[in-house]
Order: structure tokens, then sequence, then C-alpha cells
């Protein structure tokens, strides 16, 4: 994974949310990309959860981006109505 990569990712029109795969395993959400800030360097990145809680991680760990599928309507999928 580069940080283009990640740029990119970031600033995908319309933003989908993506999970950072980390070499120890983890996986990390970005859910919106107000929610992730980058250190000046542009070594690690922040990531804030919807709970509050944050990671910061040094993007030389990051292996993989996983692009998650939209859920927003208009996205070809259809709200049911109750």
């Amino acid at each position: 994974m580069t940080i283009e990569q990640l740029r990119e990712a970031y600033n995908s029109e319309p933003f989908q949310p993506f999970v950072m795969h980390l070499a120890d395993g983890r996986g990390i959400t970005v859910h919106h990309r107000e929610f992730m800030a980058s250190s000046p360097k542009g070594r690690t990145v922040t990531v804030y959860q919807p709970d509050g809680s944050m990671n910061i991680i040094d993007l030389l760990l990051v292996t993989d981006l996983e692009i998650q599928e939209s859920t927003k309507p208009g996205n070809g999928r259809r709200k049911r109505s109750r």
C-alpha cells in the first residue's frame, strides 16, 4: 500500500468508507474523511471512530486498503419501506 493509494481512497467522490488492514491483523475503518487526520510529515494518520475512540497508525504498517460498499440511498440499493 502506498500513500498515494491512501490519498485516492481519502479523496474519492463520493467518499466510500474503507478499512486499513495492518500488519498485526487489525482492521481500522475510516467511516468518513472527516474522521481521519494526517500528521504534518505524513507518516502517521489518526483515525477517529464514531464512539469517540481513536487510532494512531504508522502508515508503514498498513498492508491493504479495503473499500467498503456504500450504504447511502441512491447507490443502486433499495431502501425497504414499511
